[in-house]
């Protein structure tokens, strides 16, 4: 399972990797992650028009996107489309951070998973 991560590199600019989730543990339920500290849940319905200008996030977090995607693009010029079902992990919060843009023009459902 991937993970999209948005960070700050030494450079200054946010970039994109990728984190493959460790699975520590397997039962005919399924695989499991070790568990991840987060300190509460957000959920958010965006509009089918949403276009923000750059912006660091507002904090460390997961965003889990439900039903529509978003592109995101980094300040290194790398965009990518987080689609629906797909988690990305923000730690832009300082400088000229990321674009977010919806796609498909339609209304997106997402969780927010803060992480401090």
């Amino acid at each position: 399972m991937r993970i999209h991560n948005l960070y700050i590199g030494d450079d200054g600019e946010t970039h994109f990797r990728d984190i493959e989730v460790e699975w520590v543990s397997e039962s005919p339920a399924g695989r499991l992650s070790e568990r991840l500290p987060a300190s509460g849940i957000i959920f958010r319905q965006v509009p089918p028009d949403y276009d923000l200008d750059w912006h660091p996030a507002p904090r460390r977090q997961y965003i889990i996107n439900l039903d529509a995607g978003v592109k995101i693009t980094a300040s290194d010029g790398e965009a990518r489309v987080i689609g629906a079902g797909e988690v990305i992990l923000v730690e832009d919060t300082s400088g000229k951070g990321h674009l977010s843009q919806a796609v498909g023009a339609q209304v997106r459902h997402c969780i927010f998973v803060p992480i401090e």
